[in-house]
């Protein structure tokens, strides 16, 4: 299905981003959102794609289960809700926190250890009660403390230094930034520096999807198929209750999704049909429906998708319009 050679990196350049959903009151268009969507078949090849999926971009947290992969790869012994915490843009629940605890003692190391930011949990509930009892901002906290544990756990089984495990240059992030490339099967385009201060590698939309795709139809027991299982059967450990990406993964029986800060967005099946999204104003009120729109274009029932069409458009508390994916994106 897909070639062992790896592809040139994508060219950095503008994306020729192309409508991909309106926003509609009261029968007029009153605002467009631009990005670009790929839909992979079975045997990996494109089945439709709409915008740009071959430029250069930066995939964000959709990118995690692949660094994922990666740590397990290089001797990372996690499984189910820990290893599905590894993988996870988490938001701050307690029982987040209390992974991420877990994942730093079996590493031998302490909050104290991790080099991610600090902030706040990323739930707004949480967030919200967070404030109200006067708790500061923290590393555990912020969304990506679970990756960064277990970066430290895969540092500490491979004698790797603790320090400067950020550094591209790590041995650590030389093994992650290997495996992207194997697994979207393209060089990769630039290396910069993501929002919790791991590094951020830039691939294609189309090479998002094919690493997704060559996740979920992994032989069972392989590193890709452990992280696979353990964020489908643990999807809240992966993002939190209430999150679309988990609702998302519990109302299509197989599939593997993932979200991304700034509209990034990838879902897989068993089978190996994958969708990719990118929304280049990076809303998530996009975001949702036009992921929902391109798996029903992959061929996933609509019925299942419902809940994810988008929220309605109010004027005085009222529905008065729509978020529609535009009419390419509707087989």
């Amino acid at each position: 299905m897909y070639s062992s050679s790896l592809a040139d990196a994508p060219a950095i350049r503008e994306p020729l981003h192309a409508p991909v959903a309106h926003l509609v009151r009261g029968g007029v268009t009153e605002g467009v959102h631009y990005g670009s969507v790929v839909v992979l078949g079975t045997d990996g090849e494109v089945d439709f794609q709409l915008g740009d999926i071959e430029v250069a971009f930066y995939p964000r947290s959709a990118l995690k289960p692949v660094q994922a992969v990666a740590m397990v790869r290089a001797g990372l012994p996690l499984d189910g809700e820990l290893l599905s915490l590894a993988a996870a843009s988490h938001s701050g629940e307690e029982r987040h926190l209390a992974g991420t605890r877990r994942i730093l003692e079996l590493a031998g190391a302490t909050e104290d250890d991790l080099r991610n930011v600090t902030d706040l949990p990323y739930d707004p509930v949480v967030r919200d009660l967070w404030i109200r009892e006067g708790r500061p901002p923290s590393r555990l906290a912020q969304n990506c403390s679970g990756k960064h544990a277990a970066m430290l756990y895969t540092c500490k089984l491979n004698g790797w230094s603790l320090d400067g495990y950020l550094d591209p240059d790590h041995p650590l992030q030389q093994a992650i930034a290997e495996i992207v490339e194997d697994l979207t099967g393209q060089r990769i385009a630039r290396v910069t520096v993501d929002g919790c201060g791991a590094p951020l590698f830039s691939v294609s939309l189309n090479g998002l999807a094919r690493a997704a795709a060559r996740v979920t139809t992994a032989v069972p027991g392989t590193p890709e198929a452990r992280v696979a299982d353990a964020m489908r059967e643990h999807a809240e450990m992966a993002s939190g209750s209430g999150r679309d990406v988990a609702a998302l993964m519990r109302a299509v029986p197989g599939l593997l999704a993932k979200d991304g800060f700034e509209g990034v967005g990838v879902a897989a099946l068993p089978d190996g049909r994958a969708v990719a999204v990118k929304i280049s104003d990076g809303a998530n009120r996009a975001r949702v429906p036009v992921t929902a729109a391109a798996l029903v274009r992959a061929g996933v029932d609509p019925a299942q998708l419902t809940p994810f069409e988008g929220e309605p458009l109010l004027g005085g508390g009222e529905p008065v319009g729509t978020l529609t994916p535009v009419r390419a994106l509707r087989p």
